[in-house]
């Protein structure tokens, strides 16, 4: 029997984390008493109330408290941090607000935010100050407010805030206040930030890459260029190739299998697997195309995924030019897509993710 799926569960950013934990630190603070509960407001103006971990006074002059982070049924590698704010008296007017153990550090430009500073973004600092700000009503003093993570600087090591010059832990994010469950626009600005973070390193040539195994080709295959040039784009060409052209950038690389190359071809390039199919069609035409015989041609054409039409290429001794006349017409596609502003290379990897085994233009290295 068909069981219906249950609705994947939202959560929470680490900008609402954050701007709870400092709220009830600041309220600890001023009452002098535990803060068990305790309401922020996202920016959409919506209010959501939290329950702290822990919170309370740690002297007359110093709170703290703690928020854990529920992700929901996202696979955030923030998912469970104990998000930290403390909170201190001080004697200058307004709240300054830094980062502390587990936040990360700026260390390279094009991120939007001060070097040297936290990796607090804009749109989490706004939601703190305003959260601390309601603590305070009324209550005319100055704050030092210390956002940290413990574990943050272990769990920055499954993102790729590294490579963004972002040092020491995660960042604190969050536009809409809310995670969605395998968030398209998470990461389509991930793809926009790291694009961002190249251009104002004067870089000129953006690797696309469609996951972590055709990254590590493509790293083999241009070892000159810095790691910051590698982008994994996941289905987001479209919008890393706008952000190139923005930026100023002069020449795209994208390196991947013979599945995204396929959609790539056909003109897609929102390349989600519910969203588009390979085009096994264009793949029998490609066959033909380089002389292949027609028994060749109609088994491509009638191929279950386009690593089956890879193999029955490779079994035909097909594969070289195949995967060069493939490469050829995703070049051919992304430069119209950038109105000829960019230079386009394409290379196909095999499915180890290491191996090139066609690429255009053919002069290429290993094309």
């Amino acid at each position: 029997m068909k069981v219906r799926q249950k609705a994947l569960r939202t959560g929470w950013t680490t900008g609402t984390c954050a701007s709870a934990a400092a709220k009830a630190a600041t309220e600890a603070l001023l009452t002098g008493r535990e803060v068990p509960v305790v309401e922020v407001a996202l920016p959409s103006g919506r209010r959501v109330t939290f329950a702290t971990d822990s919170s309370g006074p740690l002297s007359r002059d110093r709170a703290e408290a703690v928020v854990v982070k529920d992700a929901g049924d996202d696979p955030d590698a923030t998912n469970g941090a104990h998000i930290t704010a403390t909170v201190t008296r001080r004697s200058e007017p307004g709240i300054d607000l830094d980062g502390g153990v587990g936040v990360g550090v700026v260390t390279r430009p094009g991120l939007g935010l001060e070097l040297g500073g936290p990796a607090i973004n804009p749109v989490p600092r706004e939601m703190i100050l305003q959260a601390v700000s309601e603590a305070t009503a009324g209550h005319e003093q100055g704050l030092r407010v210390v956002i940290s993570v413990p574990e943050g600087e272990k769990m920055a090591r499954k993102t790729t805030n590294a490579r963004l010059g972002i040092l020491g832990g995660i960042s604190i994010l969050g536009t809409t206040g809310i995670v969605r469950p395998f968030s398209t626009a998470s990461w389509r600005a991930s793809v926009e930030q790291a694009v961002s973070v190249m251009a104002a390193q004067r870089e000129s040539t953006l690797v696309l890459c469609t996951g972590g195994r055709t990254e590590k080709g493509a790293m083999e295959r241009y070892p000159d260029l810095s790691r910051v040039c590698f982008v994994e784009v996941g289905d987001f060409t479209g919008a890393a190739l706008r952000s190139a052209r923005e930026g100023g950038l002069t020449r795209v690389v994208f390196v991947g299998m013979a599945g995204k190359l396929t959609k790539l071809a056909a003109g897609v390039l929102m390349t989600h697997y519910t969203r588009s199919k390979v085009s096994t069609e264009l793949l029998g035409e490609i066959t033909r195309y380089v002389g292949g015989d027609d028994g060749v041609v109609q088994r491509v054409g009638a191929a279950n995924t386009g690593r089956h039409a890879y193999e029955l290429w490779e079994e035909a001794g097909l594969l070289r030019p195949a995967g060069q006349e493939l490469c050829r017409r995703v070049v051919e596609v992304l430069t119209r897509f950038t109105e000829g502003a960019l230079e386009v290379e394409a290379a196909m990897v095999d499915f180890t993710g290491k191996n090139v085994v066609a690429a255009y233009p053919p002069d290429s290295p290993d094309g």
